[in-house]
């Protein structure tokens, strides 16, 4: 086990165990501040859906979690840890309560692991005045116009021919290999007017020039052979057995700590792996909470591929995928109505990030409901199901954030603005599911840099961990 994966188990089961004190829980704490990088630290590895859960999955394993086989039956014990992946980009991670019998509910933290980015096309080769680049697609609702002037590196998942079938493995270039770049503002026929572009003309990566020698090479008819190369490099793989691939741009820059008093988290992706990263590090937090032996629940942490582009896909929200592992979960001879039983005794939290007001645009925001940055995890309310808050739900988390002293915003759109979703909804509607939709704030959403509160991170660790811990319990109470 790595010094750095020691490192962050010892600050999770500090969480769990309830010592801290609510100073320490504050934006300018050392605690917070350590959390923090560390979860920098973890962001600059969740490169691409493919690194998040790789990441995840090796966190998991470090602290006693048996990988299960979706194919295969399985043998759930109680005081069991287990995860399951899909796709390689979605996650479940679970802890049996010790007291658990099939009907009881599931405590649950859903989270996604995708984030808008321009993904390499499956011909990407395209070539213009001397310059080789890389034709890309875009994915979700990227603020395109921040992907310019950017040093880009590539990753993502490769599949491999091999003498016994075929391999998956795992790709990051890490050095900054591509670039977009802006016209220059004196070509420009109105240099008064906004930045306007073409998504399928102007977001094309220069890879290199044709200066350089080897370019006439042609080992492949849909991709540069000298990125081909590079990829099969980074993989140690003969280019010529590479079958597909499902490759990411990404920021080449690091994710930093930034600010005067270190108080922001700067960097790609924070939409939504500050979710992922919080409810995985709640749920093993919780292994040392004291309450697992007695938690008649199952506790969960499940996060999804596909959320930025409507979660239709087989390891998407809004498929039978978790549906069939909760049933899996609840499988019992004496119960056949046990996943029914389940569903009433259950609550979600669906951590997706929120949008905290901006300084420069304060009017984008209701007057009533503007977030933040350190002023703790933020509960969001649509009366149109946008999200699936409700009253009762929100209660529960208020009620949990107060034992756990952690300070709850709440966010409500303006009337005419559009409002974002969540999978909330969508999990809420598809099982029946007691959901309330919360996340941390943040700035510039969708930016290939956004921006969030060092804050962010222990207080939403904190709240989920309490969360596992407190919510059978509270529903026992609740009328």
């Amino acid at each position: 086990m790595s010094a750095s994966v020691t490192e962050y188990l010892n600050m999770m089961r500090s969480i769990g165990s309830g010592k801290l004190q609510n100073h320490q829980l504050k934006p300018h704490s050392d605690e917070t501040l350590a959390l923090a990088r560390e979860f920098v630290h973890y962001l600059d590895k969740a490169v691409t859906p493919f690194h998040a859960v790789a990441e995840c999955a090796d966190r998991l394993r470090a602290s006693g979690f048996k990988e299960l086989d979706m194919g295969s039956r399985w043998d759930i014990a109680a005081g069991g840890k287990y995860f399951v992946t899909k796709n390689n980009t979605t996650i479940f991670a679970i802890v049996v309560g010790g007291q658990y019998q099939p009907g009881n509910g599931f405590s649950i933290v859903a989270a996604h692991s995708d984030s808008p980015c321009l993904r390499v096309k499956p011909k990407s080769k395209l070539e213009s005045e001397g310059c080789l680049q890389v034709g890309c697609s875009t994915y979700g609702g990227g603020l395109w116009r921040t992907w310019f002037d950017r040093d880009l590196s590539l990753a993502g998942m490769i599949v491999v021919k091999t003498d016994t079938g075929l391999l998956h493995k795992l790709v990051d270039l890490r050095g900054p290999i591509m670039t977009i770049p802006s016209l220059a503002i004196h070509l420009q026929e109105d240099r008064s007017s906004k930045f306007d572009w073409n998504n399928e003309t102007h977001l094309r990566p220069i890879l290199l020039t044709n200066a350089f020698p080897g370019v006439g090479e042609k080992t492949s008819d849909q991709h540069h052979p000298q990125l081909l190369t590079l990829i099969a490099k980074s993989a140690e793989v003969d280019p010529l057995n590479i079958v597909s691939m499902d490759l990411y741009l990404y920021d080449a820059q690091k994710p930093a700590i930034t600010g005067l008093f270190n108080e922001f988290i700067s960097g790609g992706r924070l939409d939504n792996q500050v979710g992922m990263y919080t409810s995985v590090s709640a749920l093993i937090a919780s292994l040392s909470d004291g309450a697992v032996e007695s938690d008649p629940n199952i506790r969960i942490a499940a996060c999804f591929d596909n959320e930025e582009v409507g979660s239709q896909s087989a390891q998407g929200a809004d498929s039978m995928y978790i549906q069939w592992v909760l049933r899996k979960l609840s499988n019992s001879p004496s119960n056949p109505v046990a996943f029914e039983e389940a569903m009433a005794k259950s609550v979600l939290i669906s951590a997706d990030q929120a949008h905290a007001v901006h300084p420069n645009y304060k009017e984008k925001c209701d007057e009533n409901h503007r977030v933040s940055i350190h002023g703790g995890p933020v509960i969001k309310l649509n009366v149109n199901q946008r999200y699936a808050t409700t009253a009762t739900t929100s209660a529960i988390v208020k009620e949990i954030a107060d034992e756990a002293g952690i300070p709850i915003q709440e966010f409500v759109v303006k009337n005419d603005s559009p409002c974002g979703s969540t999978i909330g909804p969508m999990l809420s509607a598809n099982l029946g599911l007691a959901t309330v939709d919360m996340g941390c704030p943040q700035l510039a959403m969708h930016s290939i840099r956004e921006m969030a509160g060092t804050s962010s991170i222990l207080q939403a660790v904190a709240l989920y961990t309490k969360f596992y811990s407190r919510l059978p319990s509270l529903l026992a109470h609740t009328k």
